[in-house]
């Protein structure tokens, strides 16, 4: 990979709204080159898609999220990816990571109550052949998420320019 297409991975990282043309200014380079280097690497799926970071309790949606570990038996020839990506498919489970240590499985969970979250488990992820046990966590506060914090407190010092 050169320096331009990590450059541009690292902004839209970063912003997933900027413009090519923005891009372009920013990198000092042509807003075609920029547009070449995004759909080739989203037509090879550097770039799986474009995500807006929300807290749901600012506009006043309860929401609740949840860590299950979950314990699994590798199947032959498959390891854990049989498992694993029935349990991905459900829509509630937001992310999924396949971990070292004393359980398998990381499974993110949405839902909007614990009850709703606590069914998916018992009525839908234990019941899967090959589960062997899970242990679920609710989250009580996120403070960070994707590098980005959660309520910083800070106000924004920046100098407001105007015409």
């Amino acid at each position: 990979m050169d320096d331009v297409t990590r450059e541009i991975l690292e902004l839209l990282e970063d912003n997933a709204k900027l413009t090519p043309e923005e891009i372009a200014v920013m990198l000092d380079i042509d807003v075609a080159e920029v547009q070449s280097i995004i759909k080739e690497l989203e037509d090879k799926k550097a770039i799986l898609c474009y995500m807006t970071l929300i807290n749901w309790e600012k506009v006043g949606e309860e929401k609740v999220n949840a860590l299950i570990e979950v314990r699994i038996t590798p199947q032959r020839d498959v390891g854990f990816d049989a498992v694993a990506e029935r349990i991905y498919r459900f829509p509630e489970v937001r992310s999924m990571r396949l971990m070292s240590g004393t359980y398998d499985l990381a499974v993110f969970l949405e839902g909007r109550s614990m009850k709703e979250v606590s069914h998916f488990v018992s009525t839908k992820l234990a019941t899967i052949e090959g589960v062997v046990s899970t242990t679920t966590h609710f989250v009580l506060k996120t403070y960070k998420q994707d590098g980005v914090i959660w309520e910083d407190g800070e106000e924004d010092r920046r100098l407001m320019i105007s015409p």
